[in-house]
C-alpha cells in the first residue's frame, strides 16, 4: 500500500515494558497500533491524554518529519495489523525535537 500523509491530532503516553513511559504525538490510526502492540506484549500499555490538539505549525514540523523518516501504518490496511510492530520514534535535537516539546508544552503535558 502506499504511504500516505498521515495528520496528527492527539497525544498519547506511552508505557515501555520496563516501566518508563514517554509521550507520543499522534492519530487514531496510530494510536490503534500502539494498542495492538500492547495486546501484543510489544509495549506495556497506552492511553490518550489529549485528542483534538491544535494545528500549529510546530505540530506541522514534528509531523511533517514523522511522514518522511517513518512509514507509518494504517488500520485500514490488513497487512499492517494482522503482525504489528512497535517502532519509537526518533526525536531528534535541533528543530524536530523543539516542535514536539513546544506541542507538548502548548497541550499541558510534561
Amino acid at each position: 500500500m502506499d504511504h500516505l500523509y498521515q495528520q496528527f491530532d492527539l497525544i498519547e503516553e506511552i508505557t515501555r515494558n520496563d516501566g518508563s513511559q514517554y509521550y507520543e504525538i499522534s492519530n487514531i490510526d496510530q494510536n490503534g497500533f500502539a494498542e495492538l502492540a500492547a495486546n501484543n506484549g510489544l509495549i506495556k500499555s497506552v492511553r490518550i491524554l489529549v485528542i483534538n490538539i491544535p494545528r500549529t505549525k510546530a505540530l506541522e514540523t514534528y509531523e511533517q518529519y514523522i511522514n518522511k523518516a517513518y512509514q507509518l501504518h494504517t488500520l485500514m490496511n490488513e497487512e499492517d495489523w494482522e503482525n504489528p510492530q512497535w517502532v519509537e520514534w526518533d526525536k531528534p535535537k535541533g528543530p524536530v525535537r523543539d516542535a514536539y516539546e513546544m506541542v507538548l508544552k502548548a497541550n499541558k503535558i510534561g
